[in-house]
């Protein structure tokens, strides 16, 4: 699965990535800050084209933020979403809560890369010590994941004109790991390569099998693995140092931070 990632691209280089009009960013977007451990729940920028309501045979990219977790339209509430943060390939196209959106509401959620857990010969208490790895393209590109997102109607704001009475969610969707990368996991997220971008983005474009098609696990040597600190495995720490690489000898800054409390493990 794929159940933390970091988020630091600069909305102007998402832009060009995208081919993106300057006037398709929603300005939610400018006033995300850098996340370099995205949680369930929070909310991450999403690739997305819509139909112009003007014109339906027309479609808009967008740049937008959305929540990490996808609430589906019929959902009576909207706690579903934490249970929903991936959507397996394998069974995305029948699913009811992933079936609609695979259809017509399809994205790209950018990162810089992703996080996954490897449980060590280490043990504590009788329990493997969890090993976090930062997985990253090799060439320090973006990491364009695909993704589904969902429009969930508040029934509580009356008024339909109004933001809050829209929940934009999403969800990562993942395959089996490559070799290299499963030993780490036995699941990763799916990308989608930039020539592909266009057709997997277009809400005009719903037949099952050739949408999959689309989408590949990533090249031998497109993504590169290394350990990182175990303080990212607490939602309350954050910052650029959780994707530097542990030093050659192992030694973990959580083990002996300089300041303890700016450090939590659990």
């Amino acid at each position: 699965m794929c159940g933390r990632y970091a988020s630091s691209r600069d909305p102007a280089d998402l832009v060009v990535e995208f081919e993106i009009e300057a006037g398709n960013v929603k300005e939610s977007v400018q006033e995300l800050p850098d996340n370099y451990n995205v949680a369930p729940t929070d909310e991450v920028i999403a690739v997305v084209e819509r139909k112009n309501r003007e014109n339906p045979d027309e479609v808009i990219r967008k740049l937008t933020t959305v929540k990490w977790g996808l609430v589906p339209s019929w959902a009576k509430d909207t706690s579903i979403g934490s249970r929903l943060i991936n959507a397996r390939m394998e069974t995305v196209a029948e699913k009811p809560a992933f079936k609609k959106a695979f259809a017509v509401r399809r994205c790209i959620l950018p990162a810089d890369g992703y996080y996954e857990w490897y449980a060590s010969e280490q043990k504590v208490n009788g329990k493997p010590v969890k090993q976090p790895y930062f997985i990253r393209p090799s060439d320090g590109g973006v990491l364009a994941m695909a993704g589904l997102y969902e429009i969930w109607r508040n029934k509580a704001v009356a008024d339909a004109d109004k933001d809050e009475a829209w929940l934009w969610t999403c969800t990562v969707l993942t395959t089996t790991a490559t070799d290299e990368l499963g030993r780490i996991h036995d699941r990763m997220p799916l990308l989608v390569e930039p020539d592909r971008y266009n057709a997997w983005l277009d809400p005009l474009s719903s037949d099952p099998d050739e949408l999959l098609d689309l989408l590949v696990p990533a090249a031998p040597g497109r993504l590169e693995a290394y350990a990182v600190s175990k303080a990212v495995s607490s939602v309350k720490n954050n910052g650029p140092h959780l994707v530097d690489p542990l030093p050659p000898d192992g030694t973990d800054p959580i083990d002996k931070p300089e300041d303890p409390e700016e450090i939590t493990l659990f």
